[in-house]
């Protein structure tokens, strides 16, 4: 549509920070209402909609609306995340949130082969447009089983009103200070911002790494992407157990390390000189990677985070991801284009901020806390 990589950025970060300034509000609403569903629902068929009309009325409109269906799209994680206690147990809570990451990296494979599809030889503007009809369709279709088949207990609150958006506004400050009280939370949130930044940066730059820096071709990148998402899939499925047996703590302390490695490897390729098939190597293990990561770091959230305050709490929990999603890309493009010290150097510095993250969760517990009444939330009898 005669655009430029600046403006989709900047109408990426603007969702983003839209989300980073108003996720603690949404999540502390959200504590405030009986069900959390309805935000999921209103969220996803926002998101839904907008996606719909993507590539209609020109340049700037298109960016507007996809400004928008991405704001909805990661205001519902909020609400998603906040309700894996409804689905899972203590005991369980690792397999479950795995398939959740697992069948989530399914969905990017579908997205993929649909695109391919749909899109011929020499697309043309409507060709684009079909794949975003596509994508809102397979978006609503496969949410409405949670809509339908998610039994979330309601919990007793005030009456709902114009009083609830003040008490919202009101929580939002005191979320901050409140996670304080907690052991450990606040120390995981910040440790979480750095390796977030590092995992969401790698994820927007991996294809213009390899094809401006190691000589892959547009398509040979698109494999090596097809090739990550099933060692996602496996990883998320895998990492479940993992979290289930040995804890989150653990881990996600074995998933960074993985991560660790992974980045050196892509720095090594080019520097070194080493063979450019090991990239395919570093892919497969980032995959495996991703998928622990998230797979591990809710649990994990979930062990530091009291029942009463859960929305509130997954609302700092998206603010920090969405923090991340801002500083990583302009760090990339300050040390790449502005320092001028090259895409290796930008991939070194994921490195350090892995290893920063690493070293401050080290000294965060997830032994199970024991909660006091003033931490629980009182649910209403159900038959």
């Amino acid at each position: 549509m005669g655009g430029s990589d600046r403006l989709y950025g900047n109408a990426n970060s603007i969702s983003m920070a839209l989300m980073f300034l108003t996720a603690p509000l949404l999540g502390a609403l959200s504590d405030q209402m009986p069900r959390r569903m309805p935000f999921l629902i209103m969220s996803t068929l926002l998101c839904v909609s907008l996606t719909l009309f993507l590539g209609t009325g020109g340049l700037m409109t298109s960016l507007v609306l996809f400004g928008l269906a991405n704001y909805f799209f990661q205001a519902g994680f909020i609400f998603y995340d906040a309700l894996l206690p409804e689905v899972s147990t203590e005991e369980n809570r690792g397999r479950v949130g795995g398939i959740g990451v697992g069948v989530g990296y399914l969905g990017s494979i579908l997205a993929i082969l649909g695109g391919q599809l749909l899109l011929p030889e020499n697309p043309a503007p409507d060709d684009y447009r079909r794949v975003f009809q596509l994508t809102a369709l397979l978006f609503l279709g496969f949410a409405l089983p949670a809509f339908f088949f998610v039994r979330e207990r309601p919990r007793r609150v005030a009456p709902v009103g114009v009083r609830s958006l003040g008490r919202a506004f009101t929580e939002i400050g005191q979320t901050v200070r409140r996670a304080g009280r907690y052991p450990g939370l606040g120390r995981f949130l910040i440790g979480r911002a750095f390796y977030a930044d590092a995992a969401n940066t790698l994820i927007v730059f991996m294809s213009i790494y390899v094809t401006q820096e190691l000589g892959f071709t547009t398509t040979e990148a698109q494999f090596l992407l097809l090739a990550t998402i099933p060692a996602a899939v496996v990883g998320g499925f895998v990492w479940g157990v993992v979290v289930d047996r040995l804890g989150p703590k653990r881990t996600l302390n074995m998933v960074l390390l993985l991560w660790l490695f992974v980045l050196a490897l892509a720095v090594a390729i080019p520097v070194l000189g080493l063979p450019t098939v090991l990239i395919w190597v570093a892919g497969s293990l980032a995959g495996i990677a991703l998928g622990g990561l998230w797979t591990a770091d809710r649990p994990y959230m979930l062990r530091l985070t009291p029942p009463r305050y859960l929305g509130q709490f997954y609302g700092l929990y998206s603010m920090v991801g969405r923090f991340a999603a801002i500083v990583g890309p302009a760090l990339w493009g300050l040390i790449v284009t502005t320092l001028g010290w090259g895409r290796p150097a930008a991939v070194g510095s994921l490195f350090v901020l892995v290893a920063i993250a690493y070293l401050i969760l080290r000294g965060v517990s997830d032994e199970p806390r024991v909660w006091g009444p003033e931490d629980l939330v009182e649910r209403e009898a159900t038959a």
